[in-house]
């Protein structure tokens, strides 16, 4: 038989033999279990759908539409200078650097070794060197030896590709941490804004009771009033000034909270002034919700490249069951005897060069472990991905819903301050003129002071679910221009060379 035809059946039995061991450590069918959800299926609501009548996506910088230049300063601040950022950036640079780690495992590596060493051959019947026992000799060496992996199975490869998806799931999550960043500043913002004004209505109804308790002691000078009028307009002044001091004490814990946001000093959180914030356009919507919308949140996206590191797991997994094939080599230069540097001498060059083969037989279930947490791991993800797909659907819906109540509510309460402030001027005419008595015109201005507040908060309200729902819309980030395709989150199929073990046996657990 020609050699060629043997070396060919050689090769071939190697492989079957190869393979024949390997179906000991089989799969046992292990596998994912999940599917990621597609946002196309669930059901929207009359909300979202109402909502994609519009035709934009939200501006990268949505807070410009605030009209506040002081936010805007304050929130490039933020970005600049937040701890928490730059901590979301370290990790961006260490899943990078890793991915870099990983890689390198694909490359040839190369090390270099060299000994120089006296040795003292023992004279010894069963151990001795021979013609050296009992010298004393240099046995000195040096050596180049490398190798490189084969990767036949694609584990390097796979390795590799999974620890890319971890950094490309790093920087989505570093994007969204700095939209959560500009969401709390805004809301930090609004609510200084918000104090700024429950002050001025504070301000404006201890000078009103003032002025009431002023005209309550002329009446009584008068002898058209009643000491028990002078006593009801003195009663709510210590309660309004604690009001007061209140307001001034969120108005400089809020400031704080800014400074915190922003990276800065308390000091730097002082020199905030009063907010003038406005909302002068309605935020627009992308026209094709919910999937285009969805995917441009930095969560979702986060989320996909999860589940894409995860099924390359599962890859590096598989190939763990297959033999291990690297080539290795050296180059080097060795002598025993003579000189010290004799061993450089050309004549004592050697090298070595072949592959390395390593077969799993039998390891007491430690492969199928492994490929069974990859494999949980992978539904893990897709859990996740799901119920992040569900919650941005969710939050979506609840900001929208928001937004058009607030905007109802608004009108509302601009309409009830009106009529408390009609209440009110009427009531006053008339404790002027003696027609009522103080009780009333206390009534018509706790009304009125009651119904401003709530229009302030009603507006704070409306503002802070803009910022919500720009948010829940990804912020203009742009996210999913960075998104795994659905072809690289799909859960890995079992090879074939190893589907033909995925029976289990039936005394297995």
């Amino acid at each position: 038989m020609p050699r060629r035809i043997i070396r060919t059946l050689n090769a071939f039995s190697a492989c079957a033999l190869a393979l024949t061991l390997s179906g000991c450590i089989g799969t046992w069918g292990i596998a994912p279990q999940s599917k990621t959800l597609q946002a196309n299926t669930l059901t929207t609501d009359a909300a979202i759908r109402e909502a994609a009548t519009d035709a934009h996506w939200p501006d990268q910088q949505w807070w410009h539409a605030y009209g506040d230049p002081q936010l805007d300063r304050w929130i490039t601040l933020a970005v600049a200078g937040s701890p928490s950022l730059a901590m979301a950036a370290a990790r961006v640079r260490e899943a990078k650097a890793m991915a870099g780690v990983v890689e390198s495992a694909e490359k040839l590596q190369a090390n270099g070794q060299a000994t120089l060493k006296r040795h003292n051959w023992p004279e010894d019947q069963f151990y001795g060197p021979g013609a050296l026992s009992g010298a004393n000799t240099w046995d000195n060496n040096a050596a180049i030896g490398f190798s490189y992996a084969l990767d036949l199975w694609g584990r390097d490869r796979n390795a590799s590709e999974q620890a890319v998806d971890q950094a490309h799931m790093s920087v989505a999550e570093a994007r969204q941490a700095q939209l959560e960043l500009q969401n709390n500043v805004v809301r930090a913002y609004i609510q200084l804004s918000l104090h700024f004004a429950q002050r001025d209505i504070v301000k404006a109804e201890l000078e009103q009771q003032e002025q009431i308790l002023a005209l309550a002691k002329r009446r009584l000078d008068a002898g058209i009033g009643t000491h028990f009028e002078v006593s009801q307009a003195e009663a709510p002044l210590p309660e309004t000034h604690r009001q007061l001091d209140s307001l001034n004490e969120d108005i400089a814990l809020t400031r704080n909270q800014l400074a915190a946001l922003a990276g800065k000093g308390p000091g730097e959180g002082a020199q905030l002034q009063r907010p003038a914030l406005a909302l002068a356009a309605p935020l627009k919507l992308p026209s094709n919700l919910p999937a285009e919308l969805v995917g441009q949140r930095p969560d979702v996206v986060a989320s996909r490249w999860q589940v894409a590191a995860q099924a390359r797991g599962i890859d590096v997994a598989h190939a763990g069951f297959f033999p291990n094939v690297d080539l290795v080599g050296s180059l080097g230069f060795m002598a025993t005897g003579g000189g010290p540097l004799e061993f450089l001498t050309g004549r004592k060059f050697n090298y070595n060069v072949g592959p390395a083969i390593s077969l799993p037989i039998f390891d007491g279930g430690r492969l199928r472990s492994e490929l069974g947490v990859a494999s949980a791991g992978y539904d893990v993800a897709v859990a996740r991905y799901n119920q992040t797909v569900v919650g941005a659907l969710k939050n979506i819906s609840d900001q929208l819903i928001r937004r058009e109540s607030m905007k109802e509510q608004s009108h509302f309460a601009a309409e009830s301050v009106a009529a408390a402030q009609k209440t009110y001027d009427i009531a006053m005419v008339a404790f002027q003129r003696g027609l009522t008595d103080y009780l009333n015109v206390l009534n018509a201005q706790t009304l009125l002071f009651r119904q401003q507040q709530v229009q302030q908060q009603v507006q704070a309200a409306r503002l802070i679910a803009h910022a919500e729902l720009v948010t829940a819309l990804g912020g203009g980030l742009q996210a999913g221009q960075d998104a795994p395709t659905e072809e690289r989150q799909a859960a890995p199929k079992t090879p074939a060379t190893l589907a033909i073990f995925d029976k289990k046996p039936d005394n297995a657990e």
